[in-house]
């Protein structure tokens, strides 16, 4: 049964078909291309900067950026994704998102100049803002209800794993050189003709869907508060979350473990971790209530940094990554649900575009924030365990919310 066949109702209006797995599996592979660009290249950052940096030692600064680069880009380009998939559909956006992705991720294997590979990276994260703001869109147009609240998670849980997958990868394709990870960004074309052929333009239906009323257009009072909090926590929380990624290689240095496998096995241990906390959340949240989890998995984001300044051996770090892990986990899907209950049909756009760019945000500038701790307190521990405090004294905010909310779902 072809479910793409054009139907129409007695007026003669446009019926969207009904999703199922062939777009759900589409769009949660189109979600996990922004992992796939921050994870592919970590491993071969030094063959970069020894690449480029002995014969032009400015350009010693630019390398990191290689990496962050692109995080910093999609925190800039997401609202204005969200506009344009408002204004002109999310399918036609996705898909040239799509090809734009895998063009500009696989030029720098060609390009010979670390300017150039930049300024690349850079055009990869504006289309990584546009593919991630139009798949969880499409996700909060396609279903609703529990299939909406089954499919955020199967999103985050899908990140983790392709994150995992492509994390040992891009490793081992780097091996041999540093260009060989860039030409695997070439197989999210692959998703193309699945794109167009099995997805379709909700914002053709010349009615709204009466499971999908929403809000009024304008924003309400409400609305704004939804907006606010959602942004607020997932910017906070993210920066709480990749203080673990980015931090944590320095510490096991620190106590005198250099051995990158083992600096490896404990980031794999993280992001495994981070995959328990998502497949955990929508036990947790049925059972004590989605502003409770809020509380719970910005304790455990607090408990593992504050372990983490105070460990001073490979298990004890390893312990920290694993309660740090399982709180980061259920941090996205948790803040991104009650956005998508609330924002209608016509405001999805824009209002996702808003979270993908506070989500990226609070990666870019995390590092930033401990290093400004780090001047302040005079140690990477002691910037540390201040981001452990401040966590702690958002999880207690959220309690006591949680504790004063009549109805929480």
């Amino acid at each position: 049964m072809n479910q793409l066949s054009s139907t129409s109702d007695e007026t003669g209006s446009w019926v969207a078909p009904r999703a199922g797995a062939a777009q759900g599996t589409v769009l949660l592979l189109g979600s996990s291309l922004t992992i796939m660009g921050a994870v592919m290249i970590a491993p071969v950052l030094p063959k970069i900067a020894a690449e480029f940096v002995p014969a032009n030692p400015a350009v010693a600064g630019l390398v990191p950026l290689v990496a962050t680069g692109p995080a910093l880009a999609i925190a800039l380009c997401a609202p204005l994704a969200g506009w344009l998939a408002d204004r002109v559909g999310r399918k036609m956006l996705l898909l040239l998102a799509t090809l734009v992705y895998g063009i500009v991720g696989a030029a720098p294997a060609l390009l010979n100049d670390l300017g150039a590979i930049l300024v690349c990276r850079l055009a990869l994260g504006a289309a990584e803002a546009c593919v991630m703001t139009c798949c969880t869109t499409l996700i909060g147009d396609y279903w609703q209800g529990e299939m909406r609240v089954r499919y955020i998670n199967r999103q985050i849980v899908t990140i983790g794993i392709v994150g995992t997958a492509f994390f040992v990868i891009g490793g081992a394709a780097g091996e041999h050189s540093w260009r060989y990870p860039f030409y695997l960004y070439l197989l999210p074309l692959l998703l193309v003709p699945g794109i167009a052929g099995l997805l379709w333009e909700p914002l053709r239906a010349s009615r709204p869907s009466t499971l999908d009323q929403g809000p009024p257009s304008s924003p309400g009072q409400a609305l704004v508060l939804t907006l606010c909090a959602g942004y607020l926590l997932v910017c906070c929380g993210m920066i709480c979350a990749f203080v673990v990624p980015v931090q944590m290689p320095q510490l096991m240095i620190d106590i005198g473990e250099h051995s990158s496998t083992k600096i490896g096995t404990a980031s794999g241990i993280g992001l495994l971790a981070t995959l328990a906390g998502s497949i955990s959340w929508p036990w947790l949240r049925e059972r004590i209530g989605r502003r409770r989890v809020n509380a719970v998995q910005l304790s455990l984001l607090a408990i593992g940094l504050a372990l983490l300044s105070r460990a001073h051996s490979v298990e004890a770090i390893l312990v920290a990554v694993v309660i740090h892990g399982l709180g980061a986990g259920m941090l996205v899907p948790n803040a991104l649900l009650p956005l998508m209950h609330t924002l209608s049909q016509r405001m999805r756009g824009r209002g996702l575009g808003g979270f993908t760019a506070a989500l990226y945000f609070g990666q870019f500038v995390s590092p930033i924030v401990v290093l400004a701790c780090l001047h302040a307190l005079g140690g990477l521990r002691p910037a540390i365990a201040a981001v452990a405090a401040c966590a702690g004294l958002v999880a207690l905010l959220w309690l006591t919310a949680s504790l004063r909310a009549r109805n929480d779902k």
